[in-house]
């Protein structure tokens, strides 16, 4: 009888998106408010030769996968010698805004770190998870937080809202490269996003929050644009595209109403998920029995 760990990886959404400057090196800094939604991927590790098998063909498992490189920076940077196979059933979208490969990295850092006992603290994970990639520190602390500067900087805040979330994939894959080229950076925004998320109920959002990538993508995949109308269509308090794209998602204050949005969305031929009001992802790290 063989043991393995099991574990999830959340998606997140963005509460408003300001794109303030954009910096020589090519980077932008923005200021945003990340939650969590339940859409995630489910990792199984156990012992064994080092690798990796994803549920979708299409995503590649070489050294451009962000898990494979987590893994690789711990064996360069903290001494990983035992080796895993790792198997990760997909259903976060890929190319979606929802950070699903930053999730995934965190994932596979937290994972390893336990299961391989490297001792490795938070703020040690969190070091490293900034060489993967801007989001991926978010993701090893896991809890709502506004973001700031290229998005390394976290100030953890209760901004996980107490409605009904439903998320919608279009079945396009939005460029972030794109979405940032595209993108006309604003200094100061008209009203404090910070404020407004701590503040003022989902139902003034509407007026108040903005994601700025939207101006550079609704124009070059009208998709995403109707689905938001789509939201308020379907009695949404706000409804926003996350990150830079494709997912849309709307917020709602009653399940009933939720519900119908996110069944008339699965029945349309989209991928979508439903979010309870409050949600807290579980980050548990588990060691099952085969």
């Amino acid at each position: 009888m063989s043991n393995f760990w099991i574990s999830n990886s959340h998606a997140k959404i963005n509460l408003g998106l300001n794109v303030l400057e954009k910096l020589e090196n090519g980077y932008h800094t923005i200021e945003s408010g990340f939650c969590f939604i339940e859409w995630n991927d489910r990792f199984e590790v156990k012992p064994g030769r080092m690798h990796l098998e994803m549920s979708d063909p299409k995503i590649p498992v070489d050294e451009s996968n962000l898990i494979v490189k987590a893994v690789k920076l711990l064996q360069e940077e903290a001494g990983l010698k035992d080796e895993f196979n790792i198997k990760v059933e997909k259903n976060i979208p890929a190319g979606a805004g929802l950070g699903g490969g930053s999730s995934n990295a965190a994932t596979t850092l937290r994972m390893m770190n336990k299961i391989a006992n490297l001792g490795l603290s938070e703020d040690d994970l969190v070091n490293l998870g900034k060489k993967l990639g801007a989001d991926v520190p978010f993701f090893i602390k896991g809890k709502s937080a506004f973001v700031t500067g290229i998005g390394h900087d976290i100030e953890p805040i209760e901004l996980q809202p107490n409605a009904w979330i439903v998320t919608v994939f279009p079945n396009i894959e939005s460029s972030t490269e794109e979405a940032y080229r595209f993108c006309e950076p604003q200094s100061e925004p008209e009203f404090s996003l910070k404020k407004v998320l701590l503040e003022e109920e989902p139902d003034e959002w509407r007026y108040l929050l903005m994601n700025d990538l939207e101006k550079s993508v609704f124009p070059r995949h009208h998709l995403v644009g109707n689905i938001k109308d789509q939201f308020y269509e379907f009695g949404a308090e706000y409804a926003s595209m996350s990150g830079s794209g494709s997912s849309v998602f709307g917020v709602f204050e009653q399940d009933f109403v939720a519900i119908n949005a996110y069944e008339s969305f699965h029945k349309l031929g989209f991928p979508a998920n439903l979010t309870k009001p409050d949600f807290k992802p579980d980050q548990g790290i588990y060691l099952k029995e085969d």
